[in-house]
């Protein structure tokens, strides 16, 4: 009898450690598909991109827009965090690190981005749009495509343009009606060759200046006046410091998002496609928001009782830059006419 017990009690400790053997591998299993799921669940690529206004500015909208629905395609595979206003440089710093795959996505102006990408210099030549209808026409159809295409030789890839609105003078000294009142005022311009030649064509003194010190300078003198568009004069206070604002809307300078190509060189076709599709999308996001801070901007610098000068009579202004299609025109006449020819 004593040796039935014995042989029952083993069989019992046999049994219990089994129970327990599979109960820990059932466990270690449950671990494991948890693990499992809260990788996939996980951002398998973090990029930065780069933005050098404030967070509720238009731009920065758009910004956040194509960073959404590019997360929302790839079910947050893909995550794009948007750096605003400045903090990985400003515009020039910031193409540069984008050529080098320093910086993975930008928004930027085509003025600066023209310095490295020529082409797109024909997009800043004064006058060249009638009117916003014509900008849009230019820049949603083949033509515009075709720019941005060129970004490729500077190591960018373009993605989509944003809305920019069209680019005035203003200054603290006095009212500017002709191209003659400008003459001696020392205006801030982008870090571009082709902004110094405009502002230096009609009489002014070009100084280039980083972005954000425009305010400083204009608030002690160090400059008269600087050039933008109506929602970045009033971003930025420049109204404050700055209230003679003559609107002759000397270039309508899209912006543009770009990708570092050497980032874009090392993604998947699908994942080229969806980040292209969703710099699209976010282009009606961008340029409804715009028009809603345009309008918003005036309605404040009026408020405040800013002096606003309608240029009526352009020709003495066109004349005065006509020697600029020449020097930055000449080698894309025939794109120059296209796109004159596109309304």
């Amino acid at each position: 009898m004593s040796r039935f017990f014995s042989k029952k009690i083993v069989v019992l400790l046999c049994l219990t450690l089994l129970v327990f053997v599979f109960a820990g591998c059932g466990q270690k299993t449950g671990n494991s598909a948890n693990q499992q799921t809260q990788e996939q669940n996980k951002p398998q690529m973090v990029f930065r991109l780069a933005e050098n206004q404030p967070e509720d500015y238009p731009t920065t909208i758009g910004d956040k827009e194509f960073a959404r629905i590019v997360e929302e395609k790839t079910n947050g595979r893909i995550k794009i965090e948007v750096y605003a206003g400045g903090q990985l440089g400003d515009e020039k710093s910031v193409i540069e690190a984008i050529q080098m795959g320093g910086i993975d996505f930008a928004r930027v102006n085509a003025q600066p981005l023209s310095d490295f990408a020529k082409p797109l210099r024909v997009l800043s030549l004064p006058y060249l749009f009638d009117n916003e209808e014509h900008l849009w026409k230019v820049l949603d159809g083949p033509i515009g495509e075709e720019i941005l295409d060129t970004l490729k030789d500077a190591k960018m890839i373009g993605l989509a343009y944003y809305d920019s609105g069209a680019r005035s003078f203003y200054n603290s000294k006095r009212e500017v009606k002709t191209p003659a009142d400008l003459k001696g005022l020392k205006i801030r311009v982008q870090q571009s060759e082709l902004m110094i030649s405009l502002v230096e064509a009609l009489g002014a003194s070009a100084t280039p200046m980083p972005y954000g010190e425009v305010y400083s300078a204009l608030q002690t003198g160090v400059i008269d006046g600087a050039e933008n568009n109506w929602p970045s004069y009033y971003s930025t206070s420049h109204y404050e410091v700055a209230k003679y604002y003559t609107l002759d809307y000397h270039t309508r300078t899209p912006e543009v998002l770009i990708a570092s190509k050497v980032v874009w060189d090392k993604l998947s076709d699908e994942d080229k496609k969806i980040i292209k599709e969703a710099a699209r999308a976010s282009e009606e996001v961008q340029r409804k928001a715009w028009k809603e801070y345009e309008k918003k901007a005036i309605e404040a610098v009026k408020a405040k009782g800013n002096v606003i000068t309608e240029v009526t009579d352009l020709k003495p202004w066109q004349d005065a830059v006509k020697p600029l299609y020449d020097k930055f025109g000449a080698d894309y006449k025939d794109l120059i006419e296209r796109i004159k020819a596109a309304k």
